[in-house]
């Protein structure tokens, strides 16, 4: 075949496949798209080639297309999840599942537990580091860009990366014993840089780093900041070589201060922030993941689990002023977003519990879907193509029964999902 025949074969194959795509048209009773203030009544979304290429009330439905009635339904953008552990999946002893099971037998039920948060709505998840030894869930979302799996579209970190001592390493075993923590343990500067560069090599699009203590570890302090201001520059300098953003799992405003001067694109949790960090984080642009309903999920599912006291016992006794700072950030127009830390560990549709929290904090109910929405499409850096419904964005949407800005629990009983054009549930 000569040059020019193969140039012309080529441009045929190209023609019949824009004359064969499928064009899906949704009606819907309301849209609410991510950006608007409003919702819109009695909308047309039009989809052609994985993207949307018409949205409004008058919108001419080609006579080929195929018509998806959602009837009164409500559309909304794809939900994205901005801080997700599928592997975590015990929430008795997250550590010791961890210790007793492997790599791959994980990586499994992580891709399960992603395939379900997608049946959910939650057509994209940042994973926040997980207690691994490898790289499952880099693995699985190679898998899914193959085509091997249908899953989310997936972006986060390996690991969480601590210090001894710390969030991210075992801390109720006698000096005796020798095991790999859960976290990926890091002390000094040189061995930061390392890591980092490890993480990236192995598939890692973000770094996350355990700055202050935890609540669930044992042993640890989530008021005490772990990494020095040294190490915490060093990571982000590192990731920017590559352009890689950082999150940074902080509690305490010392901790959250250290981070955001630094120059880390998220704060993680936020619990005992004040009115200076809340004033750096907005003038820096830093976005906050606050991850509210965890707390009460270990307060009211699984108060009697003797694993998880000391989580239960500080989100109690915290939660008053937990609230009150997110609620002043959301004041202060800093950019706060929807993110669980839970996924593994319970029912797919427990994560959009978050977006009463964050109503609960001051937003209403417009901003917490934009906040799980858009605002976290920014925080990705997929702004130019999710978390709104807007011709010329990929077609992520979902649906729900009910109106969720009458009733934000709406957002638990997805009844329709697209991903990147493709139905992946409906009625």
């Amino acid at each position: 075949m000569s040059r020019t025949t193969r140039w012309q074969f080529i441009i045929l194959m190209f023609a019949t496949q824009l004359a064969t795509a499928e064009v899906i048209a949704l009606r819907a009773g309301q849209l609410i798209d991510g950006r608007s203030d409003r919702p819109i009544n009695n909308v047309i979304v039009l989809i052609e080639n994985a993207t949307i290429v018409a949205v409004g009330q008058d919108v001419d439905i080609p006579a080929a297309a195929r018509v998806i009635d959602l009837g009164s339904a409500t559309l909304l953008p794809g939900m994205i999840e901005a801080h997700a552990h599928p592997m975590m999946h015990d929430d008795n002893n997250y550590q010791y599942t961890h210790l007793s099971e492997s790599s791959a037998y994980k990586t499994l039920r992580s891709l399960h537990a992603l395939q379900a948060l997608l049946s959910a709505g939650w057509t994209s998840v940042r994973i926040a580091g997980e207690a691994d030894v490898y790289y499952g869930d880099q693995a699985i979302r190679q898998a899914i860009d193959e085509g091997y799996f249908t899953g989310p579209r997936l972006t986060g970190a390996g690991h969480y990366l601590s210090i001894t001592g710390g969030g991210g390493d075992i801390n109720y075993l006698s000096p005796e014993q020798s095991v790999v923590a859960d976290g990926y343990i890091v002390d000094g500067v040189a061995e930061m840089r390392r890591a980092v560069r490890r993480e990236i090599k192995f598939g890692s699009d973000w770094i996350k780093l355990l700055v202050t203590g935890a609540f669930m570890s044992a042993n640890d302090n989530p008021r005490n900041v772990h990494f020095s201001e040294e190490e915490v520059r060093v990571a982000v300098e590192e990731a920017r070589r590559f352009d890689v953003p950082v999150m940074a799992h902080a509690h305490s405003a010392e901790g959250v201060k250290l981070a955001v001067r630094a120059g880390v694109r998220s704060i993680e949790h936020g619990s005992f922030i004040d009115d200076e960090a809340i004033r750096l984080m907005k003038k820096n642009g830093t976005f906050l993941v606050p991850t509210m309903y965890i707390g009460d999920y270990y307060i009211h599912e699984v108060r009697d689990n003797p694993a998880q006291q000391k989580m239960i016992a500080l989100s109690r006794e915290t939660r008053p002023e937990f609230f009150a700072n997110i609620g002043k950030a959301i004041r202060a127009g800093v950019k706060v977003t929807v993110g669980s830390d839970l996924a593994g560990m319970t029912a797919p549709s427990y994560p959009a519990r978050e977006f009463a929290m964050l109503i609960e904090a001051g937003m209403t109910p417009m901003q917490a879907i934009q906040a799980g929405t858009r605002v976290n499409a920014e925080l990705l850096g997929w702004e130019d193509r999710l978390g709104t419904i807007e011709v010329g964005k990929l077609a992520d949407i979902i649906a729900v029964g009910n109106d969720p800005l009458n009733d934000i629990t709406a957002l638990e009983r997805v009844v329709f999902v697209m991903l990147n054009g493709e139905v992946v549930k409906q009625p």
